[in-house]
């Protein structure tokens, strides 16, 4: 990876995520909204943004705060509420539900740690946290705290503790620095 700059920006980090396949259009013009910084071109981008995230089903918000190195497979009928957090080098697939509980003791949202996918058709909702290196099952209802180094599954959910529990599943992951992320050292080293 030598030869890339230390400042590279968020949109590149993802794009190198998909691995030489095609970045969707919207999560392109996603992060285009969020590094420009002249106001006219900002708001081009947000128009392409508002087109594509429309022919795609994907309810986002340009301003929802997604850390680098987002995948989204199969990009379709996708809701993240605009408040959620997410961290760097995630994976969401189609059909995932990220939203907030509006009553109860867990009324707010989701804020998602860092190296976790999360399968077709979870849904994630309410003021929880989600840790780092977690594997969320496709069809599966997270309305609790999981902790790092986990797998989800089920409704109600039902989390069983594992080392590297992403192994396989988040792949191409690089830092700003445009070297292999601590996460794919520490996988093969």
């Amino acid at each position: 990876m030598e030869g890339r700059t230390a400042d590279m920006k968020i949109s590149q980090i993802d794009r190198m995520r998909y691995n030489g396949e095609k970045m969707p259009s919207f999560q392109k013009y996603y992060r285009k909204c969020q590094e420009q910084r002249c106001k006219i071109i900002h708001l081009l981008y947000r128009c392409l943004f508002a087109y594509f995230k429309r022919k795609s089903h994907i309810e986002l918000y340009f301003k929802t705060e997604i850390g680098e190195g987002l995948y989204i497979g199969h990009p379709y009928n996708i809701t993240i509420n605009k408040n959620v957090v997410i961290g760097k080098n995630c994976n969401i697939h189609k059909g995932v539900t990220i939203g907030q509980e509006n009553r109860g003791e867990r009324k707010g949202t989701p804020v998602i740690g860092n190296y976790v996918w999360i399968g077709v058709n979870a849904t994630i909702t309410g003021q929880i946290e989600i840790g780092n290196d977690v594997m969320i099952a496709p069809n599966t209802f997270v309305n609790c705290n999981v902790p790092s180094h986990s797998i989800v599954f089920g409704n109600p959910c039902i989390i069983k503790h594992k080392d590297f529990a992403t192994e396989g599943y988040i792949n191409h992951t690089i830092d700003r620095k445009g070297e292999m992320s601590y996460y794919d050292i520490h996988k093969t080293g």
